[in-house]
């Protein structure tokens, strides 16, 4: 356990060079929880942390929860939390993430913003709050700040863009800064039942990444998402389950090397919009 340990502090120091590589922003399954942000009929109240802008179709407030286990090491596991508040004023969303243990962690809080410019264009932006920490070691903290916009082109097909810390904010104490990264995307809404969806993703001092992703809605309250990452060759799947105002989804990720890293995710809506048909109008 003690080798174990020392292994998780000395990979992550590893990563404190010039530019520091946040492991929070991007768990395993990042694409399983941010799949949604480029659809109008198939996102949640974590699709937002893909792409801020997609928080302006939020049509009611919700919180959800995950867990992730990554290489089933407790190490490394990972937690976050999502609120999304929609209002008149554009809509709202609080996010919280948590990874590591008591010898190694990393830690960051999120507000974001959002709303529509018109019927075809919704921009967002969020600040973050992250920080670092190695008991008797180092400890540090930063705030960033990333912006996302997302184009309807069709009712069905969706693109956006995302930035991530352009200006490179610095560490207090040190000379370290986080990473910069760019995203674009694009989702297709097949119909209500199904949606692709892909992104090409540019990290600084990291090769070009892209995710790719699909969720298949077999009925109301069953639903299944998967995709791959090219960057670590890791592919994820995932089952959801909704009855009433809860979703609980079970998923799963598996890295070549370093095997596999399984989920947990919980929603809570409050509050269901009515949808309007034909036949409600006569």
């Amino acid at each position: 356990m003690k080798k174990t340990t020392f292994l998780v502090i000395g990979f992550f120091l590893l990563l404190q060079t010039e530019t520091f590589s946040q492991a929070l922003r991007q768990p395993l399954s990042a694409s399983y929880l941010g799949l949604g942000a480029y659809s109008t009929q198939h996102q949640d109240v974590f699709s937002y942390l893909g792409n801020q802008a997609s928080l302006a179709k939020i049509e009611t407030a919700g919180v959800g929860v995950y867990g992730e286990r990554r290489f089933m090491l407790n190490e490394t596991s990972l937690y976050a939390a999502s609120v999304a508040i929609p209002s008149k004023m554009g809509n709202f969303g609080v996010n919280m993430k948590y990874f590591g243990f008591k010898n190694y962690n990393e830690n960051q809080l999120g507000l974001a913003y959002a709303r529509s410019l018109g019927s075809k264009v919704d921009v967002g932006v969020q600040f973050n709050y992250y920080g670092y920490k190695v008991p008797s070691y180092n400890s540090a903290s930063t705030v960033d700040f990333e912006i996302g916009l997302i184009t309807h082109l069709t009712d069905k097909l969706n693109a956006g863009i995302h930035v991530y810390n352009p200006i490179g904010g610095k560490f207090s104490k040190t000379d370290e800064k986080l990473t910069a990264a760019y995203k674009l995307g694009m989702g297709y809404d097949a119909s209500d039942k199904f949606f692709v969806g892909a992104e090409i993703v540019k990290e600084e001092d990291f090769p070009v990444n892209v995710n790719a992703g699909i969720q298949y809605r077999f009925m109301k309250q069953l639903f299944a998402r998967a995709g791959i990452s090219s960057a670590t060759s890791a592919s994820y799947a995932g089952v959801g389950l909704a009855w009433n105002n809860f979703r609980l989804d079970v998923s799963g990720s598996y890295h070549p090397q370093l095997g596999w890293s399984p989920g947990l995710l919980l929603i809570m809506n409050f509050g269901k919009k009515e949808k309007i048909t034909n036949n409600d109008i006569k």
